[in-house]
C-alpha cells in the first residue's frame, strides 16, 4: 500500500471513529437518564439498549470485533460464559456479542457515567481480593441464573497479562457444579496484543491507545460448552478448562 492509499485508509478510519463517538453520545444520554428510573421500570429493554450502547462503544474505539463460532452445538438456553481477560476492552466486547450480565471489578461502579449505566444494566461487581465480596458475588450470580439470565466472568481474577494466567479461581466452576448450568468458553485474541493489554495505564489513556492501534482486529472464539456432569469437583473442573484455554493460546498466539 502506497503513502497516498495509507493516508486515505487512515482518514476513513478516523471518520468512522468520529461517527462512532457521535452514535455513542446519542445513545448515552437516554441510557444515563433512564438509569435514574426505579429498577422495576427499567425492564429488559434497558439491557437491550445497553448492548446496543456497547456496540456503539466498539464502533467509537475503531475496533474490528469478530465473533468466530467454533462451536459445533448451539448455545445452551442458560450458561456461564468464561473468557480470558487481557484487556479493558472485554467489558464492552463481551456484552456487544453476548446476552449476559457481566461481572466487573468494583472500581467500575464508580466510573463517571459508565459506572451508573453498568449498574442499571445489571452488571455485577466484586472486590477481587476480598473473599467476602467474592462469596457475595457468587450468591448473586446463582440468583441471576435462577432468574433465567446468563452471566459472564473472568476466572483469571482480573487482567493478569497477555497470556492465560497460571491459575483460575474456583468460584464459577463451583456454581456450575451446584446448578448444573454449563460453562461456555470464549477465547479472546487481539492481534495487536501489546496495544490492547491493560497494564498500569489510566482508562482514558488505554482507550486512546486502542484508537491508535495499527491493528484493530479483535477475535472472539466461541467454543462448545463444558458439561458440569463430566467433572467431580471444582478444582478438576477449573484446571480442565484452563488447560483447554492453554491449547487455544498455543493455536492462536504462539
Amino acid at each position: 500500500m502506497g503513502p497516498q492509499q495509507t493516508l486515505i485508509a487512515y482518514s476513513i478510519r478516523i471518520l468512522w471513529m468520529l461517527l462512532g463517538w457521535v452514535e455513542l453520545a446519542v445513545l448515552t444520554v437516554p441510557l444515563y437518564l433512564a438509569s435514574f428510573l426505579p429498577g422495576e421500570r427499567r425492564g429488559r429493554w434497558y439491557v437491550r439498549l445497553f448492548r446496543i450502547w456497547c456496540r456503539a462503544f466498539v464502533h467509537a474505539l475503531g475496533v474490528d470485533l469478530r465473533l468466530h463460532q467454533k462451536n459445533l452445538h448451539p448455545l445452551p438456553p442458560r450458561y456461564l460464559l468464561v473468557a480470558n481477560h487481557p484487556s479493558a476492552f472485554e467489558d464492552v466486547g463481551i456484552p456487544a456479542l453476548f446476552n449476559v450480565d457481566g461481572l466487573a471489578k468494583i472500581e467500575v461502579r464508580d466510573w463517571w457515567i459508565v459506572g451508573r449505566i453498568s449498574v442499571a444494566a445489571g452488571t455485577l461487581f466484586v472486590q477481587r481480593e476480598s473473599r467476602e465480596s467474592r462469596a457475595k458475588a457468587a450468591r448473586i450470580i446463582e440468583q441471576r441464573l435462577k432468574e433465567g439470565r446468563n452471566v459472564s466472568v473472568y476466572p483469571e481474577g482480573g487482567v493478569k497479562g497477555m497470556r492465560v494466567h497460571d491459575s483460575f479461581r474456583y468460584g464459577v466452576f463451583g456454581i456450575s457444579l451446584r446448578t448444573g448450568i454449563p460453562i461456555v468458553p470464549v477465547f479472546i485474541h487481539y492481534e495487536s496484543q501489546r496495544d490492547f493489554y491493560w497494564g498500569s495505564q489510566s482508562l482514558p489513556r488505554k482507550l486512546l491507545e486502542l484508537m491508535r492501534t495499527r491493528n484493530n482486529r479483535a477475535n472472539y472464539y466461541l467454543y462448545d460448552a463444558f458439561n458440569p456432569g463430566d467433572f467431580t469437583d471444582k478444582e478438576q473442573y477449573s484446571e480442565a478448562v484452563r488447560r483447554q484455554f492453554l491449547v487455544w493460546q498455543q493455536k492462536y498466539l504462539d
